[in-house]
């Protein structure tokens, strides 16, 4: 990002903030003033006072000021609860997304060495490897790392459902020369610095459109424009189309569900990806069993 670009918004009042993100009118804006002026006390107060806005409004403000961009749920806008980065950035489970973005941070990012590609892949369709690939991406956008993700599953695609985004053009698109980046591409207003590119029309032929040249032009392309690109996979179990896509990406993600994930489908996978020389960088496992402590 622009530094006067950011620093312009970085000045932006707490109220102009809550009106842009629909929290609040103009209207309502105007009131608090007056209110904040008849009292001599704080914007945030004064529309606390007035039953406007909640602490959690007020927490959402102060973020956006220092660049970590969510949605909060008084918005009334309206996004997937599987986006949990996007508007629970406090949670429990958003603070393992961020232990996991760290790890990742030190393990394999790292665009001055040509990694900036990171393709997501699971052994089977129940395993939450696109609630995992969508919400990685985000907390790397909120970190202020230019950011792409792809959705490469011609299969069964759900990044569009996701991030409710029109899918007539997309992945498949671009690989069948159908389309231009620009016109597949959406930026996610609420999310600063995150694009998302969905998986485009389910195509008769999808591992011969991985096979083209154009995947590798676009992955080349990817790699230099963002910081940091997630790749959605289609499941190990459909086809070769996660091997093919982890290879052009450099290195893998592997993910896991608990209770779901068969071991041994596990283990098959992490053994086609050995065979393939792709670099496995780490493993997560989603919905982890809850473990006593002892005090």
């Amino acid at each position: 990002m622009d530094t006067s670009v950011a620093k312009a918004k970085n000045k932006r009042s707490i109220g102009t903030i809550l009106v842009e993100a629909g929290i609040i009118s103009e209207d309502d804006a105007l009131r608090v003033m007056a209110l904040q002026r008849e009292k001599k006390i704080r914007f945030g107060e004064a529309a606390i006072m007035m039953g406007l806005i909640s602490e959690g409004d007020i927490r959402y403000a102060l973020s956006y000021q220092y660049e970590y961009a969510y949605l909060p749920r008084s918005s009334g806008k309206v996004t997937n609860p599987e986006l949990v980065a996007a508007y629970m950035p406090f949670s429990h489970e958003v603070d393992q997304l961020r232990a996991i973005r760290s790890q990742l941070k030190l393990r394999w990012f790292d665009k001055a060495q040509g990694h900036a590609m990171l393709a997501v892949v699971g052994a089977g369709r129940t395993e939450g490897g696109s609630y995992l690939a969508a919400n990685l991406a985000i907390v790397f956008a909120q970190m202020g790392e230019r950011t792409l993700l792809i959705d490469t599953d011609m299969r069964t695609p759900r990044q569009h459902v996701l991030f409710q985004l029109n899918n007539q053009l997309g992945f498949s698109s671009l690989l069948a020369g159908r389309a231009a980046v620009a016109s597949a591409l959406h930026s996610i207003g609420f999310i600063p610095n995150l694009d998302v590119l969905p998986a485009g029309p389910i195509p008769p032929n999808p591992l011969e459109l991985l096979n083209r040249d154009n995947l590798t032009e676009l992955f080349e392309w990817a790699g230099k424009t963002y910081d940091i690109v997630i790749i959605d996979t289609t499941s190990v179990s459909a086809g070769a189309d996660a091997m093919i896509v982890a290879d052009k990406a450099g290195a893998a993600l592997a993910v896991a569900r608990a209770n779901s994930t068969k071991l041994s489908a596990f283990k098959d996978m992490m053994g086609e990806l050995k065979r393939s020389n792709i670099n496995v960088v780490g493993s997560v496992l989603n919905d982890p069993p809850l473990v006593d402590v002892a005090p």
